[in-house]
């Protein structure tokens, strides 16, 4: 046991947190490690380094002989990016952080490591995100401001945007509406991500409801708010916020690899890549979900799940019956999988609710009846689908 009174070290510790404080002001940071640095703190070796590599590579179906180049992008200066939050649930972000801390590919015997995903990751410079920063108040504002002042920054975002034109009131921040400070990030961003389905359609906050469906006046929907996708609210600023590149990473939540991915993308590219009709990545979009799912023979002999509980449900039986909409949703559910490749849902005995595509809150299912309605468990026609 030490000597040293507890007075003397409570004076020692204050004098230490002193000199650190003093280093470190508001207009003064501490220089933040670049990759290399955490690559060599985190004993990560050039071999597996390059194995990662070569494995995103293949996920995002880019070349081999580009590889070099997706290196030589991790190891650049961060690219900042600055996370805004609007009519959201928070469910995309926490999507997001699942693809940091994974397990599965700790190099570390002792744990103590993060994941080659989280070093590759950590090309980004996160400048703000509300849920995740650590200064708030004026500081955070600040980080922001500073951010944003500058050029070639990547603006995520993600919720819906609600209507703020005549100052309703539905969003304000530090005085500001939603659109303002959507129009203030915007402006110098290289490119605007829409992270989730209710930042790239509307989503929930956009639903019409039931009873608004047949009325073609309803455009808004039930929601006071009249909620909109991200693209939308850009384009009615019209002039430079109209062309601005706009990348919409659909989902509800996305694939945690999905959104990395498509981010990635972009700092090894300096561009989109291949967008669909829905401006949506085709390298995890381009495919139905219904195209790569293992109960796919059983949709083409027929067989069919028709309650929870049947034969048909305990022999692993298509459940187009139930309400699946993978024939009509585009996503990568089937490829990339939940929760670090577990499984996704068709697996676990659900239909997929078709969550990634535009209106899905709303959207009208036909039966083989012929009979219209809204609703998760309104079945597809087979007949309609194509395979």
């Amino acid at each position: 046991m030490s000597n040293v009174s507890k007075k003397e070290l409570r004076t020692s510790i204050a004098s230490r947190l002193s000199q650190h404080l003093e280093a470190e002001t508001l207009d003064e940071w501490p220089t933040m490690e670049t990759l290399g640095d955490r690559l060599a703190n985190s004993g990560v070796s050039r071999r597996s380094f390059m194995k990662y590599c070569m494995g995103l590579s293949a996920m995002m179906a880019i070349p081999i002989s580009l590889m070099p180049k997706l290196v030589e992008a991790a190891l650049l200066k961060k690219t900042s990016v600055v996370y805004l939050s609007f009519q959201e649930c928070t469910g995309c972000l926490e999507s997001l952080v699942n693809v940091f801390p994974n397990t599965r590919y700790n190099l570390s015997a002792t744990n103590n490591t993060d994941s080659i995903a989280s070093i590759i990751l950590s090309a980004l410079s996160l400048d703000y995100l509300e849920t995740l920063m650590v200064p708030s108040g004026l500081q955070a504002e600040k980080s922001k401001a500073d951010a944003i002042a500058n050029t070639g920054y990547i603006l995520v975002v993600d919720g819906a945007m609600p209507d703020d034109k005549k100052g309703a009131g539905f969003f304000i921040q530090h005085g500001k509406t939603g659109l303002q400070l959507l129009k203030e990030a915007a402006t110098n961003a290289a490119a605007v991500v829409s992270v989730g389905t209710c930042a790239s359609f509307g989503g929930l906050p956009a639903a019409k409801g039931p009873a608004n469906l047949n009325n073609p006046g309803n455009l808004r929907g039930v929601s006071p708010t009249g909620a909109t996708s991200i693209k939308a609210a850009l384009d009615s600023f019209g002039g430079i916020y109209k062309t601005k590149p706009v990348i919409n990473v659909s989902g509800c939540p996305p694939i945690a690899e999905v959104i990395a991915g498509t981010l990635v993308y972009w700092i090894l590219n300096g561009k989109a890549p291949s967008l669909d009709s829905n401006l949506r990545p085709k390298m995890f979009y381009g495919e139905t979900v219904h195209e790569e799912c293992y109960r796919k023979e059983f949709f083409e002999e027929g067989q069919f799940v028709n309650s929870f509980d049947d034969a048909g449900a305990r022999a692993g039986h298509c459940l187009l019956m139930m309400g699946c909409k993978g024939p009509t949703t585009h996503n990568a559910c089937t490829t990339l999988k939940w929760n670090q490749g577990t499984g996704y849902p068709m697996e676990a005995g659900h239909g997929c609710l078709g969550c990634s595509e535009p209106d899905f809150w709303d959207k009208k299912s036909i039966n083989a009846q012929g009979q219209q309605g809204v609703g998760f468990y309104n079945h597809l026609d087979p007949a309609t689908i194509s395979d």
